[in-house]
C-alpha cells in the first residue's frame, strides 16, 4: 500500500510540475511529407490565428448554428508548409484527402467552437473542419461532406 501511495504522490508531483512550467496539449500536429518537417499547436496557438465565425446548416448538426475556429489556410501557413494534398487525419484515424486549394478558395476553417462552446471529441472536436456552406451552397454535396473530417488530430502535406 506504502508503494501505491508513494507512486500516486510522484505522478502527481510531476503532472503537477509539468501543468505549472505552463504545458499546454497539442490538439494538431501538421506535418509535411515533402521536407519533414513538424509543427504541434495548442489552443490557445490556433485562437491567435486569423480566423472566420459562420452560421449554417450541416449534415451534422440539427438547426442552423455557428462554427468558429482558425482557417485551413492560417494553420498550414504558420507552419510554413506548402503542397498540393492534404491528408486530414482523425482521431479514430480516419483520414480524407483534401486538394490544398480548398483552404484558399473556400475559406475552409477548423472549427474549435459551435454556438460558442469549445468542441469536445464527444462534440466532434477538438477540430472539425467545416466548409463555407454558409457563402458556397454548391458544396453541399457528398464530395465535400466527406472532406469535413471531425476529431482532426493532424494534417499532413504531401505532393
Amino acid at each position: 500500500m506504502k508503494t501505491f501511495a508513494a507512486a500516486f504522490a510522484l505522478q502527481f508531483a510531476l503532472t503537477g510540475f509539468a501543468l505549472a512550467e505552463g504545458a499546454k496539449p497539442v490538439i494538431l500536429t501538421v506535418t509535411s511529407a515533402i521536407d519533414g518537417s513538424q509543427t504541434t499547436f495548442d489552443r490557445d496557438q490556433l485562437q491567435a490565428l486569423a480566423a472566420r465565425s459562420a452560421s449554417m446548416e450541416t449534415p451534422w448538426t440539427e438547426g442552423k448554428v455557428t462554427f468558429e475556429g482558425p482557417l485551413l489556410k492560417a494553420v498550414l501557413d504558420a507552419a510554413g508548409v506548402h503542397g498540393k494534398t492534404l491528408v486530414v487525419k482523425a482521431l479514430n484515424d480516419y483520414s480524407a484527402e483534401v486538394p490544398s486549394t480548398d483552404a484558399s478558395e473556400f475559406s475552409t476553417m477548423l472549427a474549435m467552437s459551435i454556438d460558442g462552446k469549445a468542441m469536445s471529441v464527444r462534440d466532434k472536436g477538438p477540430l472539425f473542419l467545416i466548409y463555407p456552406f454558409d457563402t458556397h451552397p454548391e458544396l453541399y454535396n457528398e464530395k465535400y461532406f466527406s472532406r469535413s473530417v471531425w476529431q482532426i488530430r493532424e494534417i499532413e502535406v504531401k505532393d
